[in-house]
């Protein structure tokens, strides 16, 4: 086995869902299948099982990430549950502390609180929140301000409850500023995606050079995410992606995300040559650089990944219509990691 395939085996693998709705299927399944997601993960040895917020998209269910975070932990034993992430402008901090420290004294434990600096999808959508995209600015405040109230060092005299002196993982994604933000705070990290290697290990570096040692982590911890399918063969893996990859690219050129669709009809759409010029490009860059292919090819891949990076853990964030195909490629995933971790082939 190469050294590129057994680092694999070395670091923890996680699962963000992200609640994708199906056309022609209610919200509410799509719900129903991360928390089902959730139990086939847990079972399969996943270290964590994270959720994320959008509000307004019509191709995405998951709104409420605590909510879900909620009735996943429930639904689950013993996997991690948290959130990839709750997007910190849209809420105030008193109120996020207090969500998270309710669900860490019901689950001890088990409860990450990753955390964003994104605002709403559209401008109707941020309107709604009452926020634009300049409250992202203050998010290192923010984040201060949260952490104080697990700490209970609000000048206000408040007390969280019941989250102060309670200890709930804090992680950041590294979108705009988010890696130097997290470097600075101490904080670990969640880098993506796996498409843009160049930009990826740019932004580990930076993360990795800023870190300063916190009460959270002694040292820089470096999670990195995008999109991994794994089938039988390279072509049905390349199928699973194809979903997602045109609803990108509906969203560049009509402004909304949609409801994922059956990749066999978007294939026939390109084959026919039923999308525009703009569509099948962005279309074909969508479904570019992801890590796809049989599990020997992922494998290599992956530990390619993971030599470059040096990440601690790869939080696996996959969608398609095919469910059948999403726990496929998630049981194959799981054989990758079990054979490089007991030193197979």
């Amino acid at each position: 086995m190469s050294a590129a395939i057994s680092s694999v085996g070395s670091v923890r693998f996680s699962v963000l869902d992200r609640s994708r709705t199906r056309e022609g299927r209610p919200g509410a399944e799509a719900l129903r299948d991360t928390v089902a997601l959730a139990r086939e993960a847990e079972a399969l040895g996943y270290h964590r099982f994270w959720v994320s917020e959008h509000h307004g998209v019509p191709g995405v269910a998951g709104s409420a990430p605590t909510v879900l975070a909620a009735a996943v932990a429930a639904a689950t034993r013993t996997i991690r549950v948290g959130t990839g992430g709750v997007m910190l402008p849209n809420h105030r901090p008193l109120v996020v502390a207090e969500q998270f420290g309710v669900l860490e004294a019901l689950y001890p434990g088990r409860i990450d609180m990753g955390l964003g600096r994104s605002v709403g999808f559209t401008g109707g959508v941020r309107r709604a929140l009452g926020h634009g995209t300049e409250d992202a600015d203050d998010f290192a405040a923010q984040l201060d301000e949260l952490l104080g109230w697990f700490r209970g060092t609000s000048p206000t005299g408040v007390h969280a409850r019941p989250a102060e002196g309670l200890s709930v993982p804090p992680f950041v994604l590294a979108t705009g500023e988010g890696a130097s933000i997290a470097a600075r705070a101490g904080l670990p990290v969640v880098v993506g995606d796996l498409r843009d290697r160049e930009r990826l290990l740019r932004t580990v570096d930076r993360y990795r050079t800023g870190f300063r040692p916190s009460p959270w982590a002694a040292e820089p911890h470096v999670v990195v995410s995008g999109t991994v399918a794994v089938a039988a063969t390279s072509q049905e893996a390349r199928r699973i992606l194809v979903p997602e990859a045109w609803s990108m690219a509906q969203a560049r050129t009509r402004g909304t995300f949609p409801p994922l669709e059956p990749a066999e009809r978007i294939e026939a759409l390109a084959a026919a040559g039923r999308m525009t010029g703009k569509e099948r490009d962005l279309f074909e860059s969508a479904l570019a650089g992801h890590v796809a292919g049989t599990e020997e090819q992922v494998a290599h891949e992956l530990g390619t990944v993971l030599k470059e990076t040096g990440a601690q853990e790869v939080l696996v964030t996959t969608s398609t219509y095919d469910r059948t195909a999403l726990l496929d490629s998630y049981r194959r995933l799981s054989r990758i990691i079990g054979t490089a971790r007991h030193g197979g082939v």
